[in-house]
This record gives structure tokens, sequence and C-alpha cells, in this order.
């Protein structure tokens, strides 16, 4: 840390920057964007640990993190990013070999994919195995996988129906969301530095590189 402050100074952004966030958000939306921000930034160096975990920001397992859900840790500063729905989704090869239901109950009678027991990361993302069932109990999935892209694929592929954040969504454009009328659960986004880097330069900017991408002024 101590050579990264050396080479940054209050009009410079510079040095190494640290970032963790989920391998969902990873690997869907922020890896695809980051070719500009380091190209905009071509002092900061960027280590990017994907982890469904969340690493200690006060002991310094990471500078800064995007996370989806208001920060655990005191002492944390942080910068609520947005608000991402979990819409339902299946591939048109999935529909036209099933059909399309036309409610909740309805999905009971289909096959789900849903996230594996390790480590959710966010809150509600099996929400649907539930809420497709009025007797309190849980829909048994057809597939899981602990990973969120993994998911987004497996929908894509047409091996079940399931929700997924619209980050993930998006990378399989023909997706096709059931039930679009529904209201479902949305996954707050944050990001979340120590009070010792308030005044660093690289997380300002990286900080304002999240923003603009999100449209946030």
């Amino acid at each position: 840390m101590t050579q990264t402050l050396l080479t940054e100074s209050k009009e410079k952004a510079a040095g190494r920057l640290r970032v963790t966030t989920t391998t969902g958000f990873g690997n869907c939306w922020l890896m695809p964007r980051l070719h500009r921000f380091m190209a905009d930034n071509p002092e900061i160096d960027i280590c990017l640990i994907l982890e469904d975990n969340d690493l200690d920001l006060g002991m310094r397992e990471a500078d800064v993190a995007v996370r989806m859900h208001a920060p655990r840790q005191p002492d944390l500063i942080q910068r609520h990013l947005a608000d991402f729905s979990l819409p339902i989704f299946a591939a048109p090869l999935y529909i036209e070999k099933y059909g399309m239901p036309k409610s909740l109950e309805e999905i009971k009678e289909h096959q789900l994919v849903l996230f594996g027991e390790h480590h959710p990361p966010v809150a509600h993302v099996n929400w649907l195995a539930q809420a497709c069932r009025n007797d309190g109990s849980t829909q048994i999935a057809r597939l899981e996988v602990n990973s969120m892209a993994a998911m987004a694929s497996a929908i894509a592929a047409g091996l079940g129906i399931g929700s997924i954040p619209t980050y993930a969504a998006k990378e399989f454009p023909d997706l096709v969301q059931i039930l679009p009328e529904i209201t479902t659960p949305t996954v707050d986004a944050y990001f979340v530095y120590p009070e010792e880097l308030r005044s660093s330069k690289r997380v300002a900017v990286f900080r304002d590189f999240l923003m603009s991408e999100l449209g946030i002024r």
C-alpha cells in the first residue's frame, strides 16, 4: 500500500487498485466494460478479485468492493450504485418445447435453474423456488450451479427457467422474460471502501467510472 500511495497524488490517479466483487457481476457486467476504464487511466493497474464471499476491506484483503448488499462491516464508506431486478427468463427453444407459463403457479410444472447452496452471491437469489408454490415448500431444481454467469448460460441453453439479475441476462439478448407484469425482488449494488482511502484519487476515478457506466449523475 505504501508504494501505491507514493505513486499517487491528489491530482494524479496512479498505482495498483484491488477491486473485489461477485463472480456474476464481475464476469457479466464489469469485465466487458473494464477496458474503457483502463484506457482512460493508463497509470492504474487493476487486480480484480472475483469472490462471492465478502472480503475484509478493513484488513485490506481488497481496496474497494462492489457488493450486492449494504456493507456489514463498520467504518466503511458506501455509495449506492443501482437496483437490479431479478426477472424470470427462459430460452426460446425451451418455451417452444415446454410452453410458456401463464402464472407463477404454472412454473412449478417446469424445469428450474437455481443457484446452488454454496455462498449465494445476492439476496433472494432462489426466490422463484418458493414463489411458484403456494404451500410454503420449495421447488426442487432440475439444475443447480454456484455461479450467476453459469445460471445465465444454462437458461440461455434451454436447460430450464430461472431468475437472474438484469446485468447477467443482458449477455443473452435472445432470452424471453417470463411474466414481465409481476414484481420481482431486487439486488442493491453498493460501491464500498475503507475510510483510510477516502482521499485516494484512484478510488475516486474508479467510483466515477462505475457511476458513469450505470448512468448515475
